[in-house]
């Protein structure tokens, strides 16, 4: 599957809450969504990080993962997840360059078993954003700042954000998910969340 490189480059600039996609990002619609429960809103942004084949960047795996066409003959390691059914709202690659794969008010399948302030299945309330990276290497600066731009993003179109929680995945699923790691900088986010545009 071939992504339109000019297209991906472009800065998000904006939600629509109506489609629930970001403009300027790319569309590749996942199958891997439902629709929330009534009364469900977002609530929580949950941070991960991903990386197909493990610790290797580039390429389209990550996209045929939340599409359900990752071909078990490209590497050895497809072989023991291409049964899964997983999706993310948005994935951010290593330049900068955001994806989106799940409308913001459809449910994504990212967070797995989670739980949040006393709160289950984390799925039902979140966005999940994918950062193409490991829990072993830096992220990099045009990731902070694609990333600190959705999120003031999604902040202002969905007020149920409000309380502008943010959270890894390890934290929704201690001992189960150690994402996105320990290289991740939430001090280098906060402060690009708190400059004014």
């Amino acid at each position: 599957m071939e992504i339109d490189n000019k297209k991906k480059l472009v800065s998000p600039t904006g939600v629509d809450v109506n489609t629930g996609l970001l403009h300027g990002s790319a569309f590749i619609k996942s199958p891997n969504y439902d629709v929330r429960k009534p009364g469900d809103t977002p609530e929580l942004i949950v941070v991960h990080s991903i990386s197909l084949p493990p610790n290797q960047f580039g390429g389209n795996a990550i996209t045929q993962l939340f599409t359900n066409t990752l071909n078990p003959d490209e590497d050895p390691y497809f072989e023991t997840i291409q049964h899964l059914k997983v999706s993310s709202h948005l994935l951010i690659r290593r330049d900068g360059a955001v994806i989106q794969y799940v409308p913001f008010h459809l449910r994504a399948w990212h967070a797995g078993v989670s739980e949040f302030e006393g709160r289950t299945a984390c799925n039902d309330f979140s966005i999940g954003i994918e950062l193409e990276g490991t829990d072993t290497t830096c992220y990099t600066a045009s990731q902070y700042k694609a990333l600190a731009n959705v999120i003031k993003q999604l902040w202002q179109a969905y007020p149920s954000l409000s309380e502008h929680k943010v959270a890894g995945h390890d934290e929704i699923a201690p001992g189960r998910k150690t994402d996105p790691g320990v290289y991740f900088m939430w001090e280098a986010l906060d402060r690009l969340l708190d400059t004014v545009d």
